[in-house]
Order: C-alpha cells, then structure tokens, then sequence
C-alpha cells in the first residue's frame, strides 16, 4: 500500500517536472495544447493536471533551468519577392536574376521610349541624304543595342540613387537593391561594365557621334536626384530619353554644327520627344503617386495631380507642334503631316481621353503600349515618307549601300540632300 502511494506520488512529481520545463519553452505561450504531453493525456486516458498548471509563473528551481525565450525573425516584406517563373528572365541562371531585374529586362517599355527618338532622328536623316535602306537597317540596329545598354545603365544608377527611397514605395520595394540582392558596390561595378559596353558601341558610329552621344550621360546621372529638389523631374528625363534625336544625323553623315537646316530640325524634333517624354512619364508618376508623398518624392503628378489632363492635353499639342516644326524645317510632303503627325495626336488624344489616373493597372498599360502606338505611328509615317521621297528619285544615280557605308563610317563627310 505505502510503495503504491510512492510510486503514484513519484509519477506525479515527474510529470509536474515535465509541465514546468514545458511551461518556459516558446511553444507553450503560442500553444499549450499541442504539446506532446498533453495531447498523451487526452489520448491515452491519463489523468490532465488542473489548467492553473500550465499557467504557473515561476518555478522554484527556474534559476537553475531557465532558458531565455528565442523569438523568430519577423516577417519583413523582403519575404514577399519571388522569382520569375515565366518570361525570358526566369531562363537565366538564378544569380544573374537580380542583374537582369536591375536592368530592367522583364520590362522593355522603357528600352523603346529610349530608342524611339533615335529612330526617328535615323528616319528624317534618311529622307534628308538620301540613304539607302541597308544603312537605315545598320543603323537603327546599333541604335536599338545601344538603347537597351543605356538604360539599363540609367536604371541602375536610379536604382543607386534610390536605394533608401525605394523601400517605402510598394512598387519599388522589391528591386535588387531595395531588398540587398545586389550591394552598392556591385551595381556601380556593374554600371562600369554597361558604359564600357555602350562606349565600344558608340566607337561603330562616325567620330561625330561621341561628341553627341557622350554628354547625354551627365543627365542620366542627375535625373534622380532631381526627384529630390524640384517638382518636374520628368523634364530632366525628357531631356536625356531624348538625346536621340541628335544622334541619327551625325550617324548618317550630318554635321549638325555645319548644316543649319539639319540643326533646326533636329532642335524641334528633340523639342517633341522631350514633350512626349514628360507626358507619358507623367502618366507613369501617376501609379506611385500615394508612395511617392509619403516618402519625400517629388514628381509632375504630384505638382498638377488636379490639372492632370489638362497638362497632358498641353504636352500634346506641344510635342504634335513641334514634330510638324521638324517636317518643315526638312520640307517634308504631306506623308509625313499625315502619318507622322496625325498619328502622334490621334493616339496621344486617345490616351489621355481614356488613361484612369486612379488605376495603376490602367496607368501601366498605356505606359506600356503607348510607346507602339505613338512611337509606332510616327515611325510608319517617317518611313513611308522616305520612301515617297524615294520614288520621287527613281532614275536618279544612287549610291550604292556598300559604298555608302564606307564613305560614311570611313570619310565622315557631310551629306547634304
């Protein structure tokens, strides 16, 4: 009878040693009834312990056996990134990943913004010297490569600018460095390895052309700090999206500097690619709105958010103007007026008719498409201006295209229509 009491007596206090230890551990004070010794209880039909048990505050051994509690790391919104499982970046190797989202691969929309004004200065210097399609071909494919190297240089350097900025923004808080994929250090290296790469492309152009080309990276370096001091940061970028527009003349053979009609219609046409740019980056500005007040970023939407339509409805008239301005300053046919010009109000008038400010997604697609339907739309009408001039030639002596490269990249003369 006595070594019965003993043994039950003995049984009890292990497994009150047991409730004690239990209590002290994380997993308790999250939830006591998942503990294995618990559910044995339920399960098996031992005798529970009263529920004031498990709710003891300090064990009389405690200073003997007492573990600190370990807390599990928070859930940051770093957690929330996930690779790309579709689309040519989730081809990559996954540490290449975060250098192809830095330069912005999964999203070209910015990549032909920036080629556009190229092409379309390639255009009007075609109609101007006459040249032939291969050298168009040539020289709008240098142009395209040397597009997405710079702008992925320009990303990466907002990206550095932006790197205590875009953490607060919810579009931006996932980018390489926002969530430390890629440190500082590595994506100036990086930056060095794009400039080296648009240097050796820009070398494939006449001499001229680094004269024109490499003063453009001065603006792309300052935009982002312009967000910071002034409310029309997308004017600085419209200045450097828009540098383009200088460089199909030289690329062509134009001396810009000696040939006053090239140079007043290469004014007004970078005149209407800054125009353009400034809208469609405003419309852009639209979908970081909320973020961009609350962390301190300055931009044309939230100078004008208000007037919005009303300045882009500006915007437009200025960049349609200016276009035509350029036609005329080259004598261009009613080809160009049409296509060229037509089409650039027609697709801008339908943007800002049906752009919703107060929809990311909506602001998103027409940034995405706009760049097709009114970049597009001045292409078609620039080539087919080219070639009506072109028919107009027909039985003329013409160079051949060939020789025409040569005498181009080679002699670097002026060509005058």
């Amino acid at each position: 009878m006595i070594l019965s009491h003993l043994s039950k007596a003995s049984s009890n206090c292990r497994r009150l040693a047991g409730v004690q230890r239990f209590a002290l551990s994380e997993n308790y004070h999250s939830s006591p009834t998942s503990h294995p010794f618990f559910l044995n209880s339920i399960h098996v039909g031992k005798p529970t312990l009263p529920a004031a048990v498990f709710h003891q505050q300090r064990p009389f051994h405690e200073s003997q056996t007492s573990i600190p509690p370990q807390k599990s790391p928070p859930i940051t919104e770093l957690s929330l990134y996930q690779p790309p499982t579709t689309g040519l970046i989730s081809c990559l190797p996954r540490s290449w990943i975060p250098y192809a989202e830095l330069i912005r691969l999964d999203k070209p929309a910015g990549t032909y913004y920036l080629f556009f004004p190229c092409l379309f200065s390639t255009l009007l210097a075609a109609s101007y010297t006459h040249a032939p399609l291969l050298a168009i071909v040539e020289t709008s494919a240098l142009f395209l490569t040397g597009a997405l190297i710079m702008r992925g240089a320009g990303c990466t350097i907002n990206d550095l600018w932006d790197r205590n900025l875009d953490p607060h923004v919810s579009r931006t808080k996932l980018r390489p460095i926002a969530r430390r994929a890629v440190t500082p250090f590595q994506a100036l290296t990086f930056t060095g390895f794009q400039l080296l790469a648009g240097l050796g492309l820009l070398v494939q152009f006449p001499t001229s052309c680094l004269y024109y080309g490499i003063p453009s990276l001065l603006l792309v370096a300052t935009y982002p700090l312009a967000k910071r001091i002034t409310y029309y940061p997308q004017f600085v970028l419209g200045l450097a999206f828009s540098w383009g527009a200088f460089m199909g003349f030289p690329a062509l053979g134009v001396d810009l500097l000696s040939d006053p009609t090239a140079l007043k219609a290469v004014a007004a046409l970078y005149a209407s690619c800054v125009s353009w740019t400034v809208l469609y980056d405003m419309i852009y500005a639209h979908m970081d709105i909320k973020d961009d007040a609350k962390a301190g970023i300055k931009s044309i939407a939230l100078r004008h958010e208000k007037e919005t339509k009303t300045v882009l409805s500006g915007l437009a008239v200025a960049q349609t103007g200016s276009l035509a301005a350029a036609g005329l300053a080259l004598g261009a046919g009613p080809v160009f007026f049409v296509g060229s010009c037509g089409s650039a109000a027609a697709t801008l008038g339908l943007m800002i008719w049906k752009v919703r400010l107060k929809e990311v997604s909506n602001c998103w697609w027409w940034f995405k498409y706009g760049a097709w339907l009114t970049g597009g739309g001045i292409s078609a009408g620039l080539f087919t201006e080219y070639l009506a001039r072109a028919n107009q030639r027909r039985g003329e002596v013409t160079v051949p295209p060939s020789a025409w490269r040569e005498f181009v990249l080679l002699k670097g003369h002026s060509i005058k229509a």
